[in-house]
Order: C-alpha cells, then sequence, then structure tokens
C-alpha cells in the first residue's frame, strides 16, 4: 500500500504535545504505510523525536511554528494574525497536498474558520459541517451533523448535509443505502418548523437519498437510522449530552462502588458487565469529528481528549484518506445537482 501522510496540529487542545505526540507514535506503531507531519515548537518536538528510535524518526517531518492559537482567541483574530501558527501551518499542507489529512485538538471556532478559508468546500457545497458517530444498542453506531460548525441551517444546507452525511456512512460503515433522518421534535408530518419541514420535502423528493422520515431525541440511540441530520446548534447539544450523560453513569458507578462492603461485593461480581458497558458508552473511542465538505480532510479531535482519544481521530483520518471521501462527496453533489435538473 502506497504511503499516506497525516499533518497534527501539536500544539492545539488542552494538553498538547504531552497526548499528541504519545499518540503519533502509536500511530506509526500500528499503520506501516503512514507517514506523519508534526506541526509546532520545533524544540519540543526535537527533544521527543530524538528519543524515539530509528524507524519512527524516519517516519516524521517536522515543520516549525512560531505561533499558537489559543483555546480561548476568537476565530477572526486566528484566522487574520496567527498564519504562522501549528493550526494554520497544518492547513495548509492539505491545501498544498503535502498532506493527504490533518488532525488537530484545538480551537473548534478556529479551526473551522481556517479550514474554510484556506481548503474551500467542494463544488456544490454550500457550508461544510461536522460529523460523528455516536453508539447505538446491539453494537451499532449512528453518524450525526452537524455538530456545531454552522449553527444556522437552510433547507438546502441541511439536504446537503444529508448527502455528505450518507456518502460518510456509506464509504467508513460500508452501508450500502445508509437510513437517513431529520432531527425533530416529532415523528409526525405535521411537527417541526418550517426549515426542517421543507428539508423533509427535498429528501423526499430525492432518489439519491434512503431518507426514512423524522426521529426524535430519544430515537439517536436507536438503530432506526444510519444518519442523523440537524442543524449545528442541535447537534452539538445533543452530543454533549450525551458525552455529558456517559461521564456521569460512568463516574457514579464508581463511586457507588466504593460506598461499602455490600456495593463493592456486588461491584465485584458485576465487573464483568461493568467493563462491557463501560467499553461501549466511553466518549474516547467515538473521539473525532470529521470537517466534511471541504476540498481535503481535517478532523477535530476534543480539547480534553486523551492520548488514546486522540490515536481514534488519527485512525478516522486515515481512513478518510483511504476511502478518498472528499471525491466520493464530490461525485454524490454532482449526481444530486443532475437529478434536480
Amino acid at each position: 500500500m502506497s504511503h499516506l501522510t497525516i499533518a497534527l496540529d501539536i500544539m492545539g487542545g488542552d494538553h498538547g504535545p504531552h497526548i499528541i505526540l504519545p499518540a503519533a507514535k502509536k500511530a506509526l506503531q500500528e499503520i506501516p504505510h503512514l507517514q506523519i507531519i508534526l506541526c509546532g515548537t520545533e524544540s519540543v518536538m526535537s527533544e521527543w523525536l530524538t528519543q524515539q528510535d530509528q524507524n519512527i524518526q524516519s517516519r516524521i517531518q517536522l515543520v516549525n511554528c512560531s505561533q499558537t492559537v489559543s483555546m480561548a482567541e476568537t476565530p477572526t483574530r486566528a484566522f487574520r494574525h496567527k498564519k504562522d501558527s501549528s493550526m494554520r501551518r497544518m492547513l495548509d499542507l492539505v491545501s498544498e497536498g503535502k498532506a493527504d489529512a490533518c488532525v488537530s485538538a484545538g480551537n473548534t471556532g478556529a479551526l473551522l474558520t481556517m479550514a474554510f478559508y484556506v481548503l474551500k468546500t467542494l463544488p456544490g457545497i454550500h457550508r461544510p459541517a461536522l460529523i460523528s458517530k455516536v453508539p447505538t444498542s446491539n453494537n451499532g453506531r449512528v453518524y450525526l451533523l452537524d455538530l456545531g460548525a454552522n449553527v444556522n441551517c437552510d433547507s438546502e444546507v441541511l439536504f446537503q448535509y444529508a448527502v455528505m452525511g450518507s456518502v460518510l456512512a456509506a464509504q467508513i460503515a460500508n452501508i450500502s443505502q445508509p437510513k437517513v433522518a431529520l432531527l425533530n421534535v416529532g415523528v409526525e408530518d405535521i411537527k417541526g418548523n418550517d426549515q426542517v419541514k421543507q428539508t423533509a420535502k427535498l429528501l423526499n423528493e430525492s432518489k439519491s437519498i434512503n431518507y426514512i422520515g423524522f426521529v426524535e431525541g430519544n430515537d439517536i440511540f436507536s438503530e432506526k437510522a444510519d444518519v442523523i441530520v440537524t442543524d449545528g446548534f442541535v447537534g452539538n447539544i445533543a452530543l454533549k449530552s450525551w458525552e455529558g450523560l456517559a461521564n456521569f453513569v460512568i463516574q457514579e458507578v464508581k463511586k457507588a462502588s466504593q460506598q461499602n462492603w455490600l456495593y463493592k461485593f456486588l461491584a465485584a461480581v458485576a465487573l464483568p458487565l461493568l467493563k462491557v458497558i463501560y467499553a461501549k458508552m466511553k466518549p474516547d473511542q467515538y473521539n473525532g469529528a470529521s470537517l466534511i465538505g471541504l476540498r481535503g480532510i481535517v478532523v477535530k479531535s476534543h480539547g480534553d481528549a486523551s492520548s488514546e482519544a486522540f490515536l481514534y481521530a488519527i485512525r478516522q483520518a486515515v481512513l478518510e484518506v483511504e476511502m478518498q471521501v472528499p471525491d466520493k462527496i464530490k461525485d454524490k453533489i454532482e449526481a444530486v445537482l443532475m437529478e434536480r435538473h
């Protein structure tokens, strides 16, 4: 298999190089054809690189960056004044064709703004969207978008999200005809605002999308749909609510097991089951929201991601490169536009 190259913003996120560099090393050990470009402070990267074996060193390039985008920085300021930041240089590498994809745990707003202007959207796409998978019953998953790239979306943008989400599910999850649903306040046709109703009309008229209708919030974790479409305001709240609940349940089980000898005994007996539940609910394994609709592959990791979680984001980027996701979205959008004319 030919080599592929992923650029990493090692200065982004709450923990920066301390979690990203170990994740990069693990990714290189796992994926023989992977090469990585590290973007960040040269002294930090060089010191770490000298401690690695020759196989790791030979597959890493360093790009020294004099600036860093802070988590509190406004997107506009970052875009205008941080052109030598690790985040911007990472995106430039993708734009220049020197990297096949990039991953950052940095400031989400800054990343979205920079990516939009540096990489541009694919022909026929109005706005990019953040998409990620969440767990469902029977060890399944559903792709949810948009997760916060655009809080205000008209029906045409939501329709394009449905197309892009359908392509990602087909390519990454190998689903031949992904079931696409719209998130709504009810499943009846009369429910919802004009924006949702108009989107449903567009999807019903399309022969290219396997549209199944509306779903409600409590259907997200069922297996009714493979792709669920909503605007970034609702999607971001839905995702953060799930992550918060998952962590809450995990922590409550841990606390309960320490309360008294009976709970400790019951926890020990139930430990195998608890481990299975924990593994399924743990948000780390779903880390890595893809910014789709761009002329390049960008994966956004959580800012407070662990090294293991950042590794998942790198794997996601590699998979999208191998499946040629942007090209597949471009082809699908072109087919849909021809269908509508």
